[in-house]
Formats: structure tokens, C-alpha cells, sequence
């Protein structure tokens, strides 16, 4: 299958979504400019009735028309489409995408947005048809030894090579493994995202062309944690690839969280304390449900359901260990050069989240001793081409 995708189509998602985040933000300087012009709260707010009565068919205004206009944009960009029809899609259009999934993913699955990311398996960026003959003809290089890359948040499986290096491909070269790439719409719940990519994992050993004879994860930031989720669920569903699987390895993955998020929500919170700036909170609360998922490693349906996922809480995860009967390995990053200094974060995720190290012990996730590894003077993305890191790698594999 092609590597493509339809322009028009993007185009109209982006024109929906430029719409809809007119009027989101219509509704906010509305929601403003009623506290402000309704008066103090000492006095009870003399003018509310009146300022609401004079503002409503203002801002109602704004939003009809600007409805009006992505309803014209819509149906232009339906004309052009027999005209334009597909163009080969850039690695810079699909780096775009990956970044306005994992910022806005949930809501672009909800209202049915052409910018949405379908989950697929993929290898050199094509889709994979998990059916023996198919998969023979993409892949007939394949061997016995199958090897899985799961990225993280925001980016997407083209982005695994950077700087002239993928360790896919350096797998494949070395060590005889068969690179598969999970592409996937970061901006979902992490535990959605897991048990489709239980699913899709059991739909690909099942028609592996060739006897496979091992079965490894590599999985990079939110990847590990999707990852994770995913044995969970193949355990539960009773599937064979769990069985299959040998060794997974986790790169920088905030099996405890990452502070960003956790700052956000606390953002949210102090926004939230006034009735002044409130409605800016609003704004805060646009990130998806992915992002929310690394404020302290969700990979359960139950750690988010039923919850107020922009509320200020207390970590209410349930636990879920490393995958039993599987060589589990973590390799974390820090920008420090040595041990022992205040620099223990790659930039986004802290050495001991990446190395699942917790004081709670039933979150500890406990990695053996010699399949952890800390890349020093190391940030999250070099994680994915830094020599060393390929050499642990490849020594804990080979």
C-alpha cells in the first residue's frame, strides 16, 4: 500500500479544527468579558442579568458566521478534491500530524476528524496487511526474529530515524531481526491505545510468514507505557503473542510520570481560584487525554475512568507490573555527565520514572540490576540515535 495520504482531506480537517477553536475561543472572551462587565462579587454582581442579556447576541454573531464560513471552506475543498486527489506525503506533513494528535488526539477521534490517526502497523512507512500472503510480499526479507517499535508521544514511526540512524534498521543489519513500526494516534488514553495494539499484535504473529521463533518490544517515551498496558491486556484476553514475547525494552518512559504534566494540572488549579481567570483555565484543558495519561504513568482503563482528568489529585494508578516471563530492560537519560548531580532528567522525564524506581512499593517495577542502564549527557530524543545507547541495546538483544 501507498504511503499517502489525501491532502483535501487534511486540509478539511485542519479547516474544521481552526473553525471549532474560533468558537472555543469566542466562548471564552465571552465567558470573561460577562465576569468582568457583571460587577464585583461584594455587591452580588448588580449587572450579570444585564451585561449576559447585551453580550449574548454578540458573541452568538461571531459564532454564526464563523460556522458560516467553515461550512463554505468545507464544501469548496469538497469540490476540489476530484481535482487534487492524493499527493506522497512528506516526513515533515506526518511529523505535523503526529504533533497535533498527541496535543489534540482525543478530540479529533471524537468528532470524527480526517487528522486523526488510525492505528496501523507499518515498516518504511507503508501499512501492513496482517495476512500471511500480504505480509510475505511486504516484508520478503522476514525472518523468524520479529522485532516491534513503539514511539512516544507526539511523533510518529518515521521519526524512529533521526540523524541518519534508526535502531530498527541497525537491529535488522546486526542481528537479523524483522523491523515492524506501531503508528498510532498519541493523543488517546494510553490504555485505549494499548489494547488495540493488543489486538493488532495478536492479528500480526498470527500471520507471520515465516516461523517466528522471538518476539521483542522497543518502545521509546509514552511507547513503553502503551506497551506495558498492551501485556496487560494480551495477558487478560489470553493471547498468543504474549506468550511469544521475549524481551521488551523501554527507553525514557515516565513509568511514573513526567513533571510537565503534573505542572499543568497545577496550572489548572490556580487559574481555576479565581472567577477572573477562570476562564483562561479553559485553555489549559485542551491538551488530550494522552498528555494527562504521563501525569503519573496510566496505562489501566480504570486509573482514568469514572475520574475528572484535569481535577488536581493524588495518584490513584492501580499497579501493574513488568510482564511476567519476559526480560524486561529501561534505559533512562540524564543531560548531567556524571551521577550524583542535579540534572537527574533527560527534559522531560526523571531517571528514576524512566527506571520505574518508586518509595510507593507496589508501584516499584523493579528492573534487574544489569538490564537498567542511565545514558548520561543525554537528552529524551537522542535516546533514539545516540551510539551507546544502540550498543546497550544491542547487546542486551544480542
Amino acid at each position: 500500500m501507498s504511503r499517502t495520504r489525501n491532502h483535501v482531506e487534511d486540509l478539511r480537517g485542519a479547516s474544521r479544527l481552526a473553525i471549532e477553536a474560533t468558537t472555543g475561543i469566542t466562548a471564552l472572551v465571552e465567558a470573561m468579558h460577562r465576569t468582568i462587565a457583571g460587577g464585583p462579587d461584594l455587591l452580588g454582581r448588580p449587572l450579570e442579568g444585564a451585561a449576559g442579556a447585551l453580550l449574548a447576541p454578540v458573541y452568538g454573531g461571531i459564532r454564526a458566521v464563523t460556522r458560516l464560513i467553515g461550512a463554505g471552506i468545507d464544501g469548496a475543498l469538497a469540490q476540489l478534491a476530484p481535482l487534487l486527489g492524493d499527493r506522497g506525503s512528506m516526513a515533515e506533513h506526518e511529523a505535523v500530524l503526529a504533533v497535533l494528535n498527541g496535543v489534540l488526539g482525543d478530540y479529533l477521534d471524537e468528532t470524527h476528524n480526517p487528522l486523526a490517526i488510525t492505528m496501523r502497523l507499518r515498516a518504511g512507512g507503508h501499512p501492513l496487511v496482517l495476512q500471511p500472503d500480504a505480509l510475505a510480499v511486504a516484508l520478503p526479507q522476514a525472518t523468524g526474529k520479529l522485532l516491534v517499535l513503539v514511539h512516544g508521544s507526539c511523533v510518529n514511526d518515521l521519526q524512529w530515524s533521526r540523524r541518519g540512524h534508526d535502531h530498527g534498521a541497525a537491529l535488522a543489519r546486526d542481528l537479523g531481526y524483522t523491523p515492524v513500526y506501531l503508528h498510532y494516534n498519541s493523543g488517546l488514553h494510553i490504555s485505549r491505545n494499548a489494547e488495540a495494539f493488543a489486538g493488532l499484535l495478536e492479528q500480526l504473529v498470527g500471520a507471520w510468514p515465516v516461523p517466528l521463533d522471538e518476539l521483542v518490544i522497543l518502545a521509546h517515551s509514552m511507547g513503553g507505557l502503551v506497551s506495558r498496558s498492551a501485556c496487560g491486556f494480551g495477558e487478560a484476553a489470553d493471547h498468543t503473542w504474549r506468550r511469544r514475547l521475549t524481551k521488551l525494552v523501554c527507553l525514557g518512559t515516565p513509568h511514573h510520570g513526567a513533571p510537565l504534566e503534573r505542572g499543568g494540572n497545577w496550572i489548572d488549579v490556580l487559574l481555576g481560584s479565581s472567577r477572573y481567570s477562570a476562564p483562561l483555565a479553559r485553555l489549559g484543558q485542551i491538551r488530550s487525554a494522552g498528555v494527562t495519561d504521563l501525569r503519573f504513568g496510566n496505562v489501566r482503563h480504570q486509573d482514568w475512568e469514572g475520574r475528572d482528568r484535569f481535577e488536581h489529585a493524588e495518584d490513584a494508578r492501580t499497579p501493574l507490573a513488568l510482564p511476567a516471563g519476559v526480560a524486561s530492560f529501561a534505559i533512562a537519560a540524564a543531560l548531567a555527565d556524571a551521577a550524583g548531580t542535579s540534572a537527574e532528567t533527560d527534559g522531560l522525564v526523571p531517571v528514576t520514572s524512566a527506571l520505574g524506581r518508586s518509595d510507593r512499593p507496589e508501584f516499584a517495577l523493579g528492573f534487574h540490576e544489569d538490564r537498567q542502564w542511565i545514558a548520561y549527557g543525554t537528552g529524551h530524543l537522542d535516546l533514539l540515535d545516540r551510539a551507546d545507547v544502540y550498543a546497550k541495546i544491542a547487546s542486551w538483544l544480542g
